[in-house]
């Protein structure tokens, strides 16, 4: 716990990701805060908040990883029993925004889920939410309170400067992440490429164009999220087959539905760098595979949001965590 005049910060953590939270409330310096969750014989969810939260600002960490709905609704109840317990403010910090790809209507009689879940977070008593790389930007619109978007591109920049590769691109996988790709081609001082890609149905992409030079270069494709791999994977073989000479891949979501692991072990990718925005099993972080911790860039957005200090410096190009 933080206290200052007239304030007092608590961070508590869901039970999904609680290894990011806690390395979160490491960098704050805080201990995590004292919360029962447990489930009735039905699977039905119970939360209590064990400590008094009364006129305190509230800070609840909860990545929506499977099973992405306990996730959620596990969020949702913690919001809830914070607000009757008299909480001053209560902030949800979403390293992984789940439902994001919902984002739209894209063919009759669809959903528009991830406006949905904004809708449930406000209504459950949510003042502000702090998340990271929404797969649209346009997502923080589907809110009427403030929504702190954080992004990882320079925790992954800093690692590819560490490599010192030549003759580097960034790919974009589809048109749709071009302006994301672009800047971080501009961090990196690469060039650019981009693959055209089509989804005859969920989760399966077909490459069938890739527009730039890559022939003798090393690629980097750049995604916001990597589910079941198949997009990256092809991605990848397509890029080899114009003539690249090595291709990472990097996202800030690491899904890895299966069967991921299987397709990036038997694909030609060097390597697949992630964040711990949502956890990779300890057994499966081989030589394909590294995670990056994004716990200080939350732990200091977190820090100025308590502090009503601005949030936007942390995206400066030459801020230092």
């Amino acid at each position: 716990m933080i206290s200052a005049p007239g304030k007092r910060m608590m961070v508590f953590s869901g039970t999904h990701n609680r290894e990011l939270s806690e390395d979160i409330a490491r960098h704050l310096g805080v201990e995590l805060g004292n919360i029962k969750i447990s489930k009735f014989a039905n699977g039905e969810i119970y939360v209590r908040y064990l400590e008094s939260v009364r006129g305190a600002d509230i800070f609840l960490v909860q990545s929506m990883c499977q099973p992405v709905n306990a996730a959620l609704m596990e969020l949702l109840i913690m919001i809830d029993a914070a607000k009757r317990a008299s909480a001053r403010c209560i902030t949800a910090v979403i390293p992984h925004y789940g439902y994001a790809r919902q984002d739209k209507k894209s063919a009759a009689r669809e959903p528009i889920t991830a406006k949905l879940v904004a809708d449930l977070l406000t209504t459950a008593g949510a003042e502000r939410v702090i998340a990271m790389d929404l797969h649209q930007g346009q997502i923080q619109g589907f809110f009427n309170q403030p929504v702190n978007h954080l992004t990882a591109l320079p925790i992954l920049a800093d690692y590819f400067e560490s490599l010192n590769l030549d003759d580097l691109v960034v790919v974009s996988p589809d048109v749709g992440r071009v302006k994301v790709c672009k800047k971080l081609a501009d961090m990196l001082g690469a060039g650019l490429a981009i693959m055209h890609k089509g989804r005859p149905e969920h989760n399966v992409a077909e490459i069938t164009h890739v527009i730039g030079e890559v022939q003798g270069k090393n690629c980097i494709i750049a995604d916001d999220m990597i589910d079941t791999a198949g997009s990256v994977t092809e991605g990848a073989a397509a890029l080899i087959s114009k003539g690249a000479d090595k291709v990472w891949v990097t996202a800030t979501h690491g899904l890895f539905s299966p069967p991921a692991f299987e397709r990036i072990e038997t694909s030609p990718i060097e390597e697949v760098v992630v964040t711990n925005t949502l956890p990779v099993p300890e057994d499966q972080q081989g030589p394909k595979i590294r995670v990056l911790s994004v716990a200080p860039l939350f732990a200091r957005a977190i820090q100025n949001v308590y502090n009503d200090d601005s949030v936007s410096e942390l995206f400066d190009p030459d801020f230092q965590l």
